[in-house]
């Protein structure tokens, strides 16, 4: 439980953070309920949920900071402690684990020193296994920032980790350019992300997802559906690469020293 009272924002940045709230609570008919996008504007601020987050969020909706306390610690999205500047999310999930998740996030936490919920020293990456990022037609699947990075390798994830490190220009699978993890937070506030292009980017689901809807439609699919897991720069031209049943690591179909066998029928 945090200890209280908790210290008091700054004034400029209390009377900024009134005003941000006053947008959010306006668009609640009662005001409790804007309480999750107060605590994604408070992380916003610092990167984290604090004290004085908590706080703040207590007094302008006239709860407890229990009550906001128990919030804050019940969803996964809001962090307790200081996080990086990018939240590299592994999925360990059955299936992206079953393509690889396990693999990249073993060897993610070797190459980056850190082990789960950790922060680089240089205060660039927090590296985290998710239990499912819902994107299991491109598993193995890592997010930063709630960003896709679909069909990933354990190489083409560590190539991902150190461009971040080192301030080069990355760019998600699919969805909107990558922004630091407190502007995210903004944006999930429901502050509008005014990034030239940004919206437009955003998209939907990806070619692998919406496959079996243009069967029904009768349309002919794609024979290649998502970016390559191979490095190199990415460019507008179709992507070379069927999904997730490209196993990053051997399977029963593709490792002669454990093959699956025939499936005998029941009974037998």
């Amino acid at each position: 439980m945090p200890q209280l009272p908790a210290p008091d924002y700054p004034a400029d940045v209390r009377a900024r953070l009134d005003a941000d709230a006053k947008d959010i609570i306006a668009r609640y008919p009662g005001s409790r309920s804007a309480l999750l996008p107060l605590l994604h504007l408070v992380q916003a601020e610092e990167g984290h949920v604090t004290r004085t987050g908590m706080r703040f969020c207590a007094e302008t909706l006239g709860l407890t900071t229990a009550e906001v306390t128990a919030v804050a610690t019940f969803y996964t999205m809001y962090r307790r402690k200081p996080s990086g500047d990018y939240q590299v999310g592994v999925c360990t999930n059955t299936l992206c684990a079953v393509m690889g998740g396990d693999a990249i996030f073993d060897e993610l936490k070797e190459h980056l020193g850190v082990g789960n919920d950790e922060t680089t020293e240089d205060g660039k990456i927090t590296l985290e296994h998710i239990e499912c990022n819902a994107a299991c037609d491109f598993a193995p699947v890592v997010m930063v920032n709630w960003e896709f990075f679909d069909n990933q390798t354990p190489e083409s994830a560590k190539r991902l980790v150190d461009d971040l490190r080192d301030g080069k220009a990355v760019r998600p699978t699919r969805g909107a350019p990558l922004c630091t993890y407190k502007e995210t937070a903004r944006i999930l506030a429901g502050f509008p992300d005014e990034r030239p292009g940004a919206v437009e980017a955003s998209g939907g689901a990806g070619p692998a997802s919406l496959i079996g809807l243009r069967l029904a439609k009768g349309e002919a699919p794609q024979r290649r559906v998502v970016h390559p897991r191979a490095g190199g720069p990415q460019t507008d031209a179709p992507a070379e690469h069927l999904s997730s049943h490209d196993a990053p690591q051997q399977t029963s179909a593709s490792d002669p020293a454990h093959p699956a066998g025939p499936t005998a029928e029941e009974g037998e």
